[in-house]
């Protein structure tokens, strides 16, 4: 939320019904959970004709890692998410969609022999090619991603058996997935083996790639990335189970930035093919490199003079020769939240989990956390999971009932997602107070992002809610971006916790921060977000309330803040409330606070973009007011007036209250007999789970 600007916008009063209906690209977009029985596909599903159909939970699967950033003008990896769906079973049929301009998920349905044998076949833009379960086959050639190609998934397949009978062969360059100016790419849960060249080469200035869960093996080159002078490739590589390889496992020259964690390496003895080295961090490459396990490797770890490795909680069993470490590195959490498996349980998770699934998502880390009703996070390594967002991760995509993520008292000083294809989670502190158990990170809209470009409002939040059903109890939930020492910054919104969802139940938190503390906002304008905050505290001193959801503050505390140079202004509420729909109640609680008498506003309209259209819509009643609040609580902005909105009180007490006035419409007793709590849940009812 921005400070109001000079009028530009003059209210147009609009009462047209929002359209409720989305096109299918938009609603597999994001409405389609993660998960699902890839078998399902079968001969009822679309063949080659290409013909509209539902999109499949798995076909709304995002990227994590590099992948997910926010650069080169792509926001993330989605592959053909909204594209058409198609099942192919030739090579003509999967060149035919794989080559092609618009998006599409392709589902490779059998095997598929490459004529001529090293045929690569080259991917173009916006794709999702995924294997039916562990039917899809691709033998005897593989994938080229070339310049400028983005946002690919490749999953679920096993691509094998280019070998021409000559390893480290120089005149059979048969690659599994090559790519050579490539950017957003995900690789995930394949099984490469058996080529004539490498497996995996990630080429020529290529970056946000990710490549997740895959089984690497029996071969000479495994995975190499780089091979250019500039200093650029952004790559996570986590959880493949990489065996019987003999050299670049992977190697890494030249890259910007390099995160390998929770991968095995096995070298399993008396076997044809010996390992001459692990992970390599050549040329300028910058590598983190935590919790992975090394079986057997011979120079598990090695450097060049001028590269970097930082290395964090891997375990080396049976290894021999050089286990290096040293300069300086980066932190991935700058970039994107993960979270990490503790090294010792590395081999056992990615026997069972590595490689295609029947059902795509059912790893051994899911299956674990499915079998569990309470997940456990401890800093000190007492639970399950050290971080918040590794538990999250955890959690089994399309989780049909409640997953309880419990959260031993400390700081956890990092970024939180709880996307929208997991619902039903409960983050819960576990000390004996809210204060306890603190989440907290800093960034801002206007902080700069590692891949250029900024936050935004919305991207600054510390925690953030995308799905249906979450509760947060006993913890704090914070942004403490300090406004002071970042002067130099413009935008400074900082959101402590967003929630886009429907069904959120935070009940005994504090949501604290200054400007824009608690975004509640709905998965669309046209999707309804009911928020139920009650027994809790939300601190902060502008628009620190604010969004479109249909939400409750009862029985709560709202404490107002002093701006960073000591100053008492602001406002408590910003709804920006689409047509039709109800916006914020605060009910039964108590606005309070160390700051000046008459010097808040209870809130101002937020027409988001401008949008005409929208009826923002507040609601204080029965609530205590501090005499810090105006006589004339409601004011304008950005051109918008209130009194062409919906803004209300009803029989208020303390200091801050006062009489109805034009400047203060207070509700009839009929008019609120229709605003209650209830009528705000339209049906739901809270309750602690």
């Amino acid at each position: 939320m921005s400070e109001p600007r000079t009028a530009q916008h003059r209210r147009r009063r609009s009462r047209t019904a929002l359209a409720v209906g989305v096109p299918l690209a938009l609603t597999a977009a994001g409405a389609f959970a993660y998960g699902g029985d890839l078998g399902v596909l079968g001969s009822t599903a679309l063949q080659a004709s290409a013909a509209t159909a539902a999109a499949p939970a798995w076909a709304a699967d995002t990227a994590d890692g590099f992948a997910s950033v926010d650069s080169l003008g792509q926001n993330g990896t989605y592959g053909g998410r909204g594209g058409q769906i198609v099942t192919v079973t030739t090579q003509a049929e999967l060149e035919k969609y794989a080559t092609a301009t618009q998006p599409y998920v392709i589902v490779v349905a059998g095997t598929i022999a490459m004529n001529p044998v090293g045929k690569e076949i080259k991917v173009q833009s916006d794709k999702t090619i995924v294997g039916r379960g562990t039917a899809g086959h691709i033998v005897g050639g593989g994938f080229f991603l070339g310049q400028g190609v983005h946002n690919v998934i490749i999953r679920n397949l096993t691509i094998r058996d280019a070998y021409q009978g000559v390893w480290n062969d120089k005149d059979h360059d048969f690659d599994a997935i090559q790519m050579d100016g490539a950017h957003h790419v995900w690789i995930d849960h394949n099984d490469l083996r058996h080529m004539a060249d490498g497996l995996i080469d990630v080429r020529k200035d290529s970056t946000n790639v990710t490549v997740s869960w895959n089984k690497l093996s029996d071969n000479n080159k495994t995975f190499g990335i780089g091979w250019t002078e500039n200093v650029k490739t952004d790559i996570t590589i986590h959880h493949n189970w990489i065996r019987e390889t003999e050299q670049r496992n992977p190697s890494t020259d030249n890259a910007a930035h390099a995160h390998l964690y929770n991968n095995f390496l096995e070298d399993a003895p008396n076997t044809s093919i010996g390992s001459s080295y692990g992970n390599y961090s050549r040329g300028s490459t910058k590598m983190v490199l935590e919790n992975s396990y090394f079986q057997g490797v011979k120079n598990p770890v090695i450097k060049d003079s001028g590269a970097s490795i930082v290395q964090r909680g891997s375990a080396f069993s049976g290894t021999s020769g050089r286990n290096e470490s040293g300069g300086s590195a980066f932190d991935p959490k700058a970039y994107y939240s993960y979270g990490l498996d503790k090294a010792a349980d590395v081999p056992g998770l990615l026997r069972s989990g590595a490689g295609p699934r029947a059902s795509i998502g059912t790893t051994a880390a899911s299956t674990r956390a499915a079998a569990a009703t309470t997940l456990t996070v401890a800093q000190d390594g007492s639970g399950q999971y050290r971080t918040v967002q590794a538990a999250v991760n955890a959690v089994p995509a399309n989780n049909p009932s409640r997953v309880v993520i419990a959260v031993k008292p400390g700081t956890y000083r990092e970024l939180v997602k709880v996307p929208s294809n997991k619902p039903h989670v409960t983050i819960q502190g576990t000390g004996g107070s809210r204060k306890d158990t603190t989440i907290v990170y800093n960034n801002a809209s206007g902080t700069p992002k590692p891949g250029g470009g900024t936050y935004g409002t919305g991207g600054s939040a510390t925690v953030a809610v995308e799905a249906d059903d979450f509760q947060a109890r006993n913890l704090t939930i914070s942004n403490d971006f300090d406004e002071k020492a970042n002067q130099n910054i413009k935008d400074q919104q900082a959101v402590a916790l967003r929630t886009a969802a429907d069904k959120v139940f935070l009940d005994g938190i504090i949501v604290s921060g200054d400007q824009d503390t608690l975004l509640l906002d709905t998965a669309s304008k046209d999707r309804l977000g009911r928020v139920y905050v009650a027994n809790s505290y939300v601190i902060g001193n502008v628009d620190f309330i604010f969004g479109r959801a249909t939400a409750v503050v009862d029985k709560s505390v709202i404490t107002l803040k002093k701006r960073w140079n000591g100053t008492s202004a602001g406002y408590i509420a910003a709804p920006s409330t689409a047509a039709n729909r109800k916006g914020f109640l605060i009910a039964n609680s108590t606005v309070n606070g160390d700051v000046s008498a008459g010097s808040f506003h209870l809130g101002r309209p937020w027409h988001a973009g401008g949008d005409a259209s929208l009826d923002p819509q507040a609601t204080v009643r029965n609530t205590s007011l501090s005499n810090a609040i105006k006589s004339a609580p409601w004011t304008d902005m950005s051109g918008f007036s209130w009194k062409d909105d919906r803004f209300a009180e009803y029989k208020n007490s303390g200091a801050g209250a006062g009489p109805a006035s034009s400047d203060r419409p207070h509700l009839t007793d009929a008019q609120a007999a229709n605003q209650e709590v209830a009528d705000w849940l339209a049906g739901w009812t809270p309750s602690a789970s």
